[in-house]
């Protein structure tokens, strides 16, 4: 190692996302001498990236340096760090796509990043990308450690560590964090006086421990707090929500029936599970308030949002830098100084949750230090919480069986095992829909994964 650390970044036009990142590292002592190796195939958006990378070293005073890439391999040359932030054909065509076509089905989402049709599709558009990383990695930076945030979390990790297991990864969501701070919020207790346990696959981990720490030391149990706030209607406090469309009806009526606290947001977990989205059951919409087509709004919100702060910026407004709850930097400085930390990360389950399948990606409590990322062995989740889990790690594996295969049937079985897919679409709607969904995304996907021309005559 040098006396600093290279950190590429692949999808560095992920603006919002780049500076968040980059800020939190930048803004470590330990590596205020970083390089940064952005880089991304959209000149326009990799410009706005540099400007503002500089604009934080500036606002700083530090000494990092910052070099821009439309090469994949020339960013990741020497790297110590790859983060890996992109969406393999973007808002517009593909998320519509994800949505659109599936409405015309019948079939309505929220988010479609993760599960269900939309996660599927995206899943097979964007692993082999990933594995073309992990390829570069080998050549020019074997020894770097991967930092893996694109969705669909689990299924990305799982196949990576299916054809790569000598690639050191691991994939970074923010819901265990952004969940306790919720929950701190509407409990009235600070933070750092919050202790948990968590536990089971991205996006469908739960706490299975939620305590006080109180004065004297000992731990009291904050799930009785919790339940009786539910039955009471005094949570949730939508008020006190990060953000205000996370109403966590959903997670609180699931808390009520499974026991335990899901870590990902409501109109997450509400198309995760075939109970909530349903044909003619508008009640159970406005019941549980799901924001539908949620992702579609976001982005166009988003998209104008950055725009307006990119103007600012370039007409000489002030760069704000405030840390982030991303475990990026944590994990850079603690593979970098030694200096330990502890984060939830996704990595390949080897016996680290025994009532699911090996190889599978699970989220569990991982040390880091510069040992690297460490995971914690957690053992048997309670029967129900692996159930539900279980019927969404079936779709991730058999969409990384689809990948690893080139079967492109397994894309179908993966949808036709889908929770709210199954729910919602017999299996000729199934079928057709898949085959309008490859027809949609024909420029994205893998060759394997094509309509042939005579199919789609057929």
């Amino acid at each position: 190692m040098t006396n600093q650390p290279k950190i590429a970044f692949i999808g560095a036009g992920s603006t919002v996302f780049m500076k968040n990142i980059i800020g939190d590292i930048l803004q470590r002592e330990a590596l205020s001498g970083a390089h940064v190796a952005l880089m991304d195939i959209d000149p326009m958006r990799l410009e706005q990236s540099d400007r503002v990378a500089h604009r934080m070293i500036e606002t700083l005073g530090i000494g990092a340096t910052v070099s821009t890439h439309n090469s994949q391999r020339e960013a990741l040359e020497g790297a110590d760090f790859v983060i890996t932030a992109f969406q393999i054909g973007g808002f517009d065509p593909c998320t519509i796509i994800d949505f659109e076509v599936p409405k015309k089905f019948g079939l309505r989402q929220t988010i479609a990043d993760t599960l269900g049709v939309g996660g599927i599709m995206r899943g097979v558009r964007t692993v082999p990308h990933l594995w073309s990383i992990c390829e570069d990695m080998l050549v020019v930076c074997p020894q770097a450690t991967m930092l893996q945030y694109v969705n669909p979390m689990a299924i990305n990790t799982w196949a990576i560590a299916r054809k790569y297991p000598q690639i050191k990864q691991v994939g970074l969501c923010h819901s265990v964090q952004y969940t306790r701070n919720e929950l701190a919020r509407d409990l009235g207790i600070p933070i750092e006086r919050i202790r948990l346990q968590s536990a089971g696959i991205n996006h469908i981990a739960f706490f299975l421990k939620f305590e006080e720490i109180m004065p004297d030391g000992s731990y009291r149990d904050l799930y009785p707090d919790l339940q009786r706030g539910y039955a009471d209607g005094i949570f949730p406090k939508p008020e006190n929500f990060h953000n205000p469309r996370c109403n966590n009806l959903v997670r609180f009526e699931m808390m009520k029936r499974l026991g335990y606290f899901v870590t990902e947001s409501s109109e997450h977990f509400a198309e995760y599970v075939p109970w909530f989205i349903k044909e003619g059951r508008e009640d159970l919409i406005q019941k549980f308030k799901i924001p539908l087509d949620e992702y579609l709004v976001r982005s166009v919100e988003h998209i104008e949002r950055w725009g307006a702060q990119y103007k600012a910026l370039s007409e000489g407004g002030a760069m704000e830098l405030k840390k982030s709850d991303e475990y990026a930097s944590d994990i850079i400085e603690s593979i970098w100084t030694g200096k330990p930390s502890v984060i939830h990360g996704n990595v390949a389950n080897t016996g680290l949750i025994t009532n699911l399948p090996d190889e599978c990606a699970v989220e569990v409590p991982c040390l880091v230090d510069r040992n690297g990322v460490q995971p914690t062995h957690i053992g048997k989740l309670p029967s129900q919480l692996a159930a539900v889990m279980q019927s969404n790690v079936t779709v991730q594996g058999l969409t990384v069986d689809a990948l690893m295969d080139e079967n492109h049937e397994h894309i179908y079985h993966a949808a036709m095992m889908d929770p709210h897919t199954a729910a919602e679409l017999d299996l000729q709607q199934i079928w057709d829909l898949v085959d309008e969904l490859r027809i949609q995304h024909d420029d994205w996907l893998p060759s394997w994964a094509r309509l042939t021309e005579a199919q789609k005559v057929a």
